[in-house]
């Protein structure tokens, strides 16, 4: 299966999907504000479409953003309800939302997408020095 790696910017989150059994990493991180979210956002989707019909045996998407706008919020729930679809077909799914120790607000976002999703769900707290 292909690999997806986008660099971030200002305005874009890193995003790597490699589902590679040997060392499989999914993470989106950064700043999510992209001018067309969108078209950001869609080979993400197509890529999980893809990777849903033959997923790894644990299937981990680690989300580490600083900040994300409205938009982006719509496209980040389209992925987690993929993940979602997974999880109910019986596959193994965890989400990690990570979020620096100081930022209320993308800790009860994490909140937020936990209570919306039925996925298992895993918030973790860091520090920034």
């Amino acid at each position: 299966m292909r690999v997806i790696k986008i660099e971030g910017t200002d305005d874009t989150p890193q995003v790597t999907l490699d589902a590679n059994p040997e060392n499989p990493f999914m993470e989106i991180s950064g700043r999510s504000l992209p001018e067309d979210v969108v078209a950001f956002y869609e080979p993400i989707l197509e890529w999980l479409d893809e990777y849903a019909e033959n997923p790894l045996k644990k299937t981990v998407l680690n989300i580490r953003l600083e900040y994300f706008n409205t938009a982006s919020s719509k496209l980040l729930l389209d992925i987690l309800l993929k993940l979602e679809d997974m999880s109910q077909s019986g596959k193994d799914v965890l989400i990690r939302w990570h979020y620096p120790d100081d930022d209320e607000d993308m800790e009860e976002a994490g909140e937020e997408y936990e209570d919306i999703v039925e996925v298992p769900f895993e918030r973790v707290s860091y520090s920034v020095d």
